[in-house]
């Protein structure tokens, strides 16, 4: 190999026992947190939102940096569905303004509710869940499981939420700006439901910061990074963490310690002067 590179075996052999230098070490240790968030995000992130994970974790690394490492590594966002004949980007079709404003504490239940989507590995493929989080106890109202990131997907999220809660006010429901939030279903089922819709800043995780934190919690405690055998399997086990676990017994320490549930049983308890 010396001979056809041209280089003589003392010098090849110096090179190949050089210590890794600091800064190569510290680049392959960013490349493993930039894969873990990328893969964390469904693969969706960009080096934008992924410069803004790692400085969550603590990390000191700018956006040009992230840039050039995932391009090196060959790390991409994925995007879900290809464009059509005709389209050429801009903005959504259908979106709200920002009406939540990050004012996350409602007064009562029923009053905003914040709805998104995430992953679930199965080797299988991917288990996509929707969940509606009611933000005054943060208990899980409405959630959906399907092999596809389909509007369907959120519709079932929202008729679970809405059937269950049967809200006497008008809601308002906060979500991004996907495709599925975006669509002439979903707001055509807002206007017929006294549902008003409010969506993030493109591109602003942290205007659905509480969506976000319920996902971060399942993944956490109950997934934990594992891969299950197949969707059906994820399925059983992510309906026992919110229905079993989550919404009944897991203290919240938004609601003083208590479980969303017990939360809202106080509430209405304190209402009706028992």
């Amino acid at each position: 190999m010396c001979r056809v590179l041209k280089v003589h075996f003392s010098g090849f052999y110096a090179w190949l026992h050089t210590p890794e230098s600091p800064r190569a070490k510290a680049n392959r240790r960013l490349v493993g947190l930039i894969k873990q968030a990328w893969l964390e995000s469904g693969g969706v992130y960009g080096y934008r939102n992924i410069t803004l994970d790692l400085k969550d974790l603590g990390e000191r690394c700018s956006k040009n940096r992230v840039h050039r490492l995932m391009k090196i590594e060959g790390i991409r966002a994925q995007r879900g569905y290809k464009r059509h004949k005709g389209y050429y980007g801009g903005k959504p079709a259908h979106v709200a303004p920002n009406h939540l404003n990050r004012e996350f504490e409602p007064r009562q239940p029923n009053e905003r509710w914040v709805t998104d989507i995430t992953y679930i590995r199965t080797h299988e493929g991917f288990l996509y869940l929707a969940a509606v989080v009611d933000l005054f106890s943060r208990q899980v109202v409405g959630w959906s499981m399907k092999s596809r990131m389909s509007t369907d997907l959120v519709m079932d999220a929202l008729l679970m939420a809405s059937w269950k809660r049967r809200p006497k006010q008008e809601v308002l429901i906060h979500s991004d700006q996907g495709s599925q939030y975006t669509s002439r279903e979903w707001q055509d089922f807002l206007a017929e439901h006294r549902i008003k819709p409010s969506m993030s800043r493109r591109g602003n995780c942290h205007d659905n910061a509480v969506a976000e934190s319920f996902f971060s919690l399942l993944k956490t405690e109950r997934v934990k990074r594992k891969i299950y055998r197949d969707r059906e399997t994820a399925r059983r086990d992510i309906f026992d963490y919110i229905e079993m676990f989550y919404n009944p017994v897991r203290r919240h320490g938004n609601n003083g310690g208590l479980s969303p549930v017990d939360f809202e049983k106080q509430y209405f308890m304190q209402l009706s002067g028992v």
